[in-house]
């Protein structure tokens, strides 16, 4: 008979994990963490590296089949370039869209200079920088310093934010974009899309008159205290809209959420966020944009929707709010849902998840207590694509990150899937909730300038957001109205919601 040996790697594992170990550190190679005949090596004192040479597996602990990935470009021409608009079964609108989009923009932030991995915002949170601007600087040249406003120009009769004339501040506009055309407001890239600066002059005009409510309660009040009061005020509204309104209807809950930081006194929670760059790439959600925009009876192509310097003013918030509003979004999940247009997006966050090494699409599945998906079939729900994907990824546990939230099947009546939801909720909850003004010993009066300036935060909604900053108030929501019963605004007088805080 012959004699069995253990491997050499084996035998050196061993023989250190039965030496006289430190009480203060234990050796994590002793738990075995490498699968598939990876060797474990240990490396400082808490950490180990899995050495998965020639055993056909990659990852951390030697658990993925290895395969070279399929070209993100082809990639995304087969398996997500729209062929057809989809709308997205909850009736989700582009008032809808514009917001994820102006909203996320505050502390998404990704580096160009420092790379993908670093953010150039200030804040990881709400701290409203997209209205404000990202540094001392930049919030100077937007601030009137008189009353606590910020500095507008009118037209029409209607306030809007000013030029880069009036407020020098860097904006990203196309070469040769003549100054007067180019509107300044916190985030540089805003000029993009008339949706953006359309939310970009709700938050100006509703700054301005949050100073004005402030400067009648507290007439000795300074420049600087009424900015900064009514910039904490704007923080709270913002949370409030965000979880109530926009938060509620991508839920599809029939409980309604509420914003209450009270619920959370008590007990022990972390009052900071930090944004990690998965929750930035699962938020891409441009498939939300249509195949063509659609303001009152015009229709306008991406060409001439993107960079327009003249919609807003030409056709005025309301008209912007109402057709918005009016106008369906795209169904996120399931495939083959995004606009050509948009669909080098999606391609570069392939290739930025490669760059950063992210963990394959299963891995966070148990991360976030789900049970990883067996087969392509199963996460798709079909057996063609499902077919295409095992071809060129060999393996379902080699799927990535961001195509496996775009290619998951959508659940019932929803605009994505399972995984966009678990993964992405509590991120989202966890950064509002995590705001200063949330905790103890900010979440009172005295924080938002007394019980009045409390109100406006504890009252916020989308639509007295609109209301009270225009002369009529139009439909507003974050849905399409119901085609089955008459459209309702809420309760007006003379055009503005009954209460007028």
């Amino acid at each position: 008979m012959t004699r069995l040996h253990l491997s050499f790697a084996l035998v050196i594992l061993l023989s250190v994990c039965e030496s006289r170990a430190s009480p203060r550190t234990v050796n994590p190679c002793c738990y075995y963490p490498c699968q598939n005949k990876g060797v474990c090596m240990r490396v400082g004192r808490e950490s180990y590296e899995c050495d998965c040479t020639r055993t056909g597996y990659f990852g951390t602990n030697c658990t993925w089949r290895k395969k070279q990935l399929p070209d993100p470009q082809l990639f995304a021409e087969r398996f997500l370039l729209r062929q057809r608009f989809q709308r997205d079964p909850q009736g989700t609108n582009l008032m809808f869209a514009f917001f994820a989009q102006h909203f996320t923009h505050q502390f998404f932030k990704t580096s160009g200079k420092m790379g993908h991995g670093f953010t150039k915002a200030l804040g990881h949170g709400v701290d409203l920088g997209h209205l404000y601007g990202d540094n001392l600087e930049r919030q100077h040249q937007l601030r009137l310093f008189r009353d606590g406003k910020l500095k507008y120009q009118v037209v029409d009769g209607e306030m809007y934010p000013p030029t880069v004339l009036d407020a020098p501040v860097h904006m990203i506009y196309p070469a040769g974009t003549p100054k007067e055309k180019q509107l300044a407001v916190g985030q540089e890239v805003f000029g993009l899309l008339p949706g953006l600066m359309m939310y970009a002059t709700l938050w100006l005009r509703e700054h301005n008159r949050v100073c004005d409510v402030l400067k009648q309660e507290h007439p000795t009040w300074s420049d600087e205290q009424l900015f900064q009061t009514t910039r904490l005020i704007l923080i709270g509204e913002t949370i409030k809209i965000v979880i109530e309104d926009y938060v509620q209807h991508l839920s599809g809950y029939f409980l309604h959420l509420k914003f209450d930081p009270e619920l959370l006194f008590g007990m022990q929670f972390q009052y900071q966020n930090r944004i990690a760059v998965e929750f930035n790439q699962l938020y891409h959600w441009h498939a939300l944009m249509p195949d063509s925009f659609t303001i009152q009876e015009d229709e306008y192509s991406y060409e001439q929707f993107i960079y327009n310097t003249s919609m807003l003013l030409d056709y005025g918030v309301e008209a912007l709010v109402e057709s918005f509003s009016k106008q369906m979004a795209g169904q996120i999940g399931g495939g083959q849902t995004i606009n050509t247009n948009l669909l080098k997006v999606a391609v570069g966050v392939i290739e930025e998840s490669r760059l950063l090494r992210l963990q394959p699409f299963n891995e966070y599945r148990k991360r976030f207590s789900m049970k990883p998906y067996k087969s392509f079939q199963e996460l798709t729900g079909e057996e063609e694509k499902a077919a295409e994907l095992e071809k060129l990824y060999g393996d379902i546990n080699a799927l990535e990150f961001y195509p496996g939230l775009l290619l998951e099947k959508c659940q019932p009546n929803s605009i994505f899937g399972e995984s966009m939801v678990e993964i992405g909720a509590p991120f989202s909850l966890k950064g509002l909730f995590g705001n200063p003004i949330c905790s103890p010993e900010y979440w009172k009066p005295s924080t938002f300038g007394g019980s009045t300036g409390f109100e406006i935060v504890k009252t916020a909604s989308l639509q007295k957001l609109v209301c009270l900053n225009v002369r009529r108030c139009p439909y507003v929501a974050f849905h399409v109205p119901d085609p089955s019963t008459e459209t309702a605004t809420g309760d007006h007088q003379n055009g503005k919601p009954s209460t007028e805080l």
